[in-house]
Formats: C-alpha cells, sequence, structure tokens
C-alpha cells in the first residue's frame, strides 16, 4: 500500500440499512455491492448473515458473483459469552458466508461490559480474543470493530487499550476504532489515536464513526491525518440516528482537497451518478445540498456571484464540478441579474439580444416570481418565455374551452372526464379524454387534440407532477404551484403553473410543456 493509499470500506449494506426508511432487497443489495465494485470500492459489507435471512440469501446470491476490485465482506459479533468459537452460530454464519473478509464488533468501553453483556471484563477479552484465533484458523482477512473505542477509552483508557491489543495479539488484520455514538469532537479523535499509535500500528488502523454531532467526516479526516489507513462509511450517510460518516463527502475531500490515494479518477468522476444511483435504489430523494454531488452543490443564483462565475468559476467555486461528474447550474428568480438570465439564454440557445429583450426578459422574471413562479426548477417555461419576449414564439394553438369532471363509484374510486376545444390556424378540434385524475385527464384530451396536427406530441408524456400551496393560511384557497416534469425519450423538462385554482395551474404548466416540445422540434427543423 501506497504512503497516502486510503482504504475504502463501504458499509451501506449494513449500517446504512440501519437508517430510518434505508431498506434494500436481498437483489438490491447485490446490484449496489456489483456497483460499489465497479467503482473500485476496496471493501464492501454486505450485511449481518448471522441476523436475519435476508442477508443469508444475499451471501448465498453473491457467492455466484466474481468482485473484481472489492471484498466482499460479512459482519458480526464475536462469540457468545462461556461457549467455545466453533459452537457459537454468530460465527458459523460468518463461515457460511464464505467471504474473504470478515469484520466482528466486540466492546471496548467496560460500562457495556459489565451493564449491558453482564459479563467480567476478562471474558469479555477472551471472546474477542478466541474468536479472532477461531477466524484466522479458517483462512479468513479479520477486522476488528473496536466497538464504543473512543467513549470506552475516556472513561476507562486502560481497558480500552488492552481490548485492542488482545485482538492484535490473536491475529486481528485491521483495528478499527470505532465512534458508536458519534459524541466526540475532532480533537478527541485525533488526541486518542495519537496515545494508542504506540499500540496499534498505523497501517492497521480504520476509522468508522457515527454522525450524531454532524463531524463524521471531519473525525474521520481527523483520524486520517493521525495516520490512519482506513475509513468506513457509507454512500450518502445513510445509517442509524443521524447517519454514518459519508463515503461521499470523505473521498471527495480526501482525494481532492487533501491529495490522498483513494479511488481512480475515473471513479471520481462517478461519485455524482453513483450518489443518486443509491438514493434512487433507496427510494430516498436526494439531498439538493449534498457536498461535492448534489443538484446544488454547484448552482449560483445571487447575480453578483453568476456575473464572476461567467468569467473564472474560482470566484465563487471551490472545484469544478465535472471531476465528480456533477455540473454547474445558474438558476434565474428574483434575485436574478442580468448575469443570471443571460447565462441561462445562452445554455438554452436562445440569443436575447436579438430585440435588446434581456432586461425585459429579467423584469418579467422578477415580476412572475413576486406571484409565486419559480424559475430555477422550470427550465421549460423560462424558455417559452424567452421566445416569447424575442418573437420568436408562434402560438400553436388557442384553446377555446375545457371543462373537467370527476366522479366517484364503487368500481372507480375517482375518474376525470376532460372535454377540451381548440383551433390551429382556423381549423378546430373537439375532443375528450379520461384520467386517473383531473390533470391527467386534462393532459390526456389535450395531446389527444393536438396529435391531428402536431403527431410529434404522441412522443411526449408527464413523469412528475408536484403541488405546493403557497399561502397556507388561506387553506384550500390558497395559491398553489404547480411543477411539471415532462419528456419525448430524449430530454426531461419541467414546466410551472401558478394559480389559485389548481386546476387553472395545471392548466399553465401543460401549456408550456406543450409549447416547449413543439419549439424544441421546429428548432431542429
Amino acid at each position: 500500500m501506497t504512503k497516502n493509499q486510503i482504504l475504502i470500506y463501504d458499509t451501506t449494506l449494513r449500517d446504512g440499512t440501519q437508517g430510518e426508511q434505508v431498506t434494500f432487497s436481498a437483489e438490491e443489495k447485490l446490484r449496489i455491492a456489483q456497483r460499489l465494485d465497479d467503482v473500485h470500492f476496496h471493501y464492501i459489507e454486505g450485511g449481518w448473515p448471522g441476523s436475519n435471512p435476508k442477508d443469508m440469501r444475499f451471501f448465498e446470491m453473491a457467492k455466484t458473483v466474481k468482485f473484481k476490485n472489492a471484498k466482499l465482506t460479512a459482519f458480526g459479533s464475536t462469540r457468545k459469552p462461556h461457549i467455545r468459537p466453533e459452537a457459537c452460530p454468530n460465527l458459523k454464519a460468518l463461515i457460511r458466508a464464505e467471504t474473504p473478509a470478515v469484520a466482528i464488533f466486540g466492546k471496548s468501553w467496560d460500562l457495556h461490559v459489565t451493564d449491558i453483556l453482564k459479563i467480567e471484563l476478562e471474558e469479555n477479552l477472551c471472546m474477542i480474543r478466541d474468536s479472532i484465533a477461531y477466524l484466522k484458523s479458517q483462512g479468513k482477512e479479520v477486522l476488528f470493530d473496536a466497538e464504543h473505542f473512543f467513549d470506552g477509552y475516556k472513561h476507562n483508557p486502560r481497558y480500552a487499550t488492552r481490548v485492542v491489543k488482545a485482538a492484535l495479539d490473536a491475529g486481528a488484520d485491521r483495528i478499527v476504532f470505532c465512534d458508536t455514538n458519534g459524541g466526540a469532537m475532532p480533537n478527541e479523535i485525533s488526541d486518542i489515536i495519537k496515545k494508542v499509535s504506540s499500540v496499534v500500528p498505523q497501517a492497521m488502523s480504520g476509522i468508522h464513526v457515527h454522525n450524531d454531532c454532524g463531524l463524521a467526516v471531519a473525525n474521520s479526516i481527523a483520524a486520517v491525518k493521525e495516520g490512519v489507513k482506513m475509513i468506513q462509511g457509507t454512500i450518502n450517510g445513510y445509517g442509524e440516528r443521524c447517519g454514518n460518516a459519508d463515503l461521499i463527502s470523505l473521498i471527495g475531500n480526501l482525494q481532492i482537497k487533501m491529495k490522498m490515494n483513494c479511488l481512480p479518477p475515473e471513479s471520481i468522476r462517478q461519485l455524482t451518478n453513483l450518489s443518486l444511483f443509491i438514493s434512487d435504489v433507496a427510494n430516498i430523494p436526494p439531498l439538493m445540498s449534498r457536498p461535492f454531488v448534489g443538484r446544488s452543490a454547484f448552482a449560483h443564483k445571487g447575480g453578483v456571484h453568476v456575473s464572476a462565475v461567467t468569467k473564472n468559476s474560482l470566484a465563487y467555486e471551490h472545484m469544478q464540478p465535472e471531476v465528480v461528474g456533477n455540473s454547474r447550474r445558474v438558476l434565474v428568480s428574483d434575485m436574478a441579474g442580468k448575469s443570471n438570465i443571460a447565462y441561462k439564454a445562452k445554455a438554452l440557445g436562445i440569443d436575447l439580444d436579438k430585440k435588446n429583450a434581456l432586461g425585459k426578459v429579467v423584469h418579467q422574471v422578477k415580476l412572475m416570481e413576486d406571484k409565486g413562479y419559480q424559475f430555477d426548477a422550470a427550465d421549460g417555461s423560462l424558455s417559452v418565455l424567452m421566445k416569447k419576449a424575442i418573437g420568436e414564439f408562434v402560438e400553436p394553438f388557442n384553446l377555446e374551452c375545457f371543462s373537467v369532471v370527476t366522479s366517484r363509484t364503487l368500481e372507480n374510486p375517482c375518474l376525470s372526464q376532460a372535454t377540451i376545444k381548440i383551433s390551429v390556424g382556423g381549423e378546430e378540434e373537439l375532443t375528450a379524454a379520461e384520467g386517473n385524475g383531473p390533470v391527467n385527464a386534462l393532459d390526456h384530451a389535450l395531446r389527444k387534440a393536438l396529435t391531428k396536427f402536431y403527431p410529434q406530441i404522441r412522443e411526449m408524456h408527464l413523469v412528475d407532477f408536484k403541488v405546493r400551496t403557497l399561502e397556507g393560511s388561506e387553506g384550500t384557497a390558497a395559491g398553489v404551484r404547480v411543477l411539471l416534469d415532462s419528456t419525448d425519450g430524449s430530454e426531461i423538462w419541467s414546466t410551472i403553473g401558478v394559480s389559485e385554482n389548481i386546476i387553472e395551474a395545471s392548466w399553465q404548466a401543460l401549456i408550456d410543456s406543450i409549447e416547449y416540445k413543439l419549439s424544441k422540434d421546429k428548432k431542429k427543423r
């Protein structure tokens, strides 16, 4: 291992799933493990085979998979008190998992030994020695997680040190110092690791911390600065209570900022995609403000910021977003100046200088945002607005009228019917359609009516529909903002509508979505 090499140990599939609302099927765990292997993680902790049938099934399936870069690791505890290791079901399950590496945890805080396990301090040391020696005799690489190490050291440094020394003497390949309660400060992490470095060689140490004080990443970095060579954590920081150290942020800081060698450069460029992939499989919305990889990590809203970034991105960005597979975004809002609008127009391929329309668009955006519009989340509507401002947009159709009726029956609890009449070039079209709700019915009816004139409308459909109340004090009479995401298979775009009537707001967003589709297709021709 090179001097600056840091080993990445992922425990998303075990510790991460202990987080609230985080769950993976055995099949999903296998998909994630293969993805982590592709990104060149060094260790992947697959679960606790002795604790539940799902993890046992995962390890059975994993036996058919060849991991190219990572060591699949099974997790478990030391033997139970007062029994032989070969008779312990926990250790038997670890052996049956047939992984090249195993991680076992043992108590290093005497409070847990005497008050929780209610056993003698010496028996705890015997449990650690026996378990590690047995697993080594079975040909396993053994990582020992010294659970509650920092709390244990602060309470009884002599016993905590005896614990890790017992693990080393028994043949453990690595000692992982754990801040299980997540309450340690960075200076405490540094001081304690420095004090035990005479017992645990730096090359054989690791760090595993929780985020209960919001310091998991900082504490992990503090440990690395003291010579620790392995960091443990989870993707997106998922985990029990406040979560674990976020490996995405840790890798970004260690490799990009501190010039440590964690992963190959091509893997660093996959960090954004990896974060989104895990969020998607976990069915948890990605955190917009997540460092390095969040959608807002390189988003600029203030006019002064955007003006500077267009001249030199270093003015308001600590790094190039492309390094981690992210991208720069400029937001448009009531805080936006001409620089924001000009940047967005250029990105959308619109020339606002043609008719000196830049000032007009800025003014219109500010007025509309005051009414509740939010163009930083609706590029489709912003594009239509800009094209109308420079006279490059011809209304593709006119609405004559529409009506929506929603009925409820025993067979179908909520069925909506929409009737719509439009005109295109003086020719009228009247049609109707059904949907699961009023917006769905309107969307079907509008696209059905327009298909006669614009066949490409068949390519598009809605993929998301979001509603937000703007003035909660007004109850059901409050204004609402509707955001629609649409796609035609090659692109996804967002549009917005605002009104006191949810159907009207939805109609506005639908119209913008259709108009955006037709205008971009016209430009292609």
